[in-house]
């Protein structure tokens, strides 16, 4: 799960995978294609929202992504289609471009892109939380299977 910051979109969207996958058989974690906070905890607003809906993301110390996540993980779902292409940037082959994919084309929904709420209210914290978790619910479907 990778965003700009690692501090709001990204980090929700671990702790709302990890909560529908079986950490035995799946690992999640996130990263930001910018290393603006490396080191440090999610927005409180993310880490609030996560709570309101029995998720923990406290914890997490954001990270930037860097050409290993290639080689450890077999998807890399991007926020928006900014960092899409930053991460694009980085691939070497088509194997690495494969595996770059946009989160809400997990979904039907109107809207490609899972919004940056960092400028904004909690509501957009809020919106957030439902975008990724209606992705993350299609994806927990798909990964779970027996």
């Amino acid at each position: 799960m990778v965003c700009l910051g690692n501090i709001c979109r990204s980090p929700l969207a671990e702790g709302i995978l990890k909560s529908k996958t079986d950490s035995q058989h799946i690992f999640v974690d996130s990263a930001g294609t910018a290393g603006y906070h490396i080191g440090n905890n999610p927005d409180q607003r993310s880490v609030a929202v996560a709570k309101k809906y029995g998720i923990d993301i406290s914890g997490q110390r954001c990270r930037k992504f860097n050409y290993d996540d290639f080689a450890q993980f077999d998807i890399i779902y991007a926020m928006d289609l900014s960092n899409y292409y930053d991460i694009l940037a980085l691939t070497n082959d088509r194997s690495e471009i494969a595996k770059v994919k946009l989160l809400l084309e997990e979904v039907a929904l109107p809207v490609r892109e899972v919004p940056d709420p960092y400028y904004g209210g909690t509501d957009g914290f809020e919106q957030v939380f439902e975008l990724i978790n209606q992705a993350c619910d299609a994806i927990a479907k798909r990964l779970n299977l027996p």
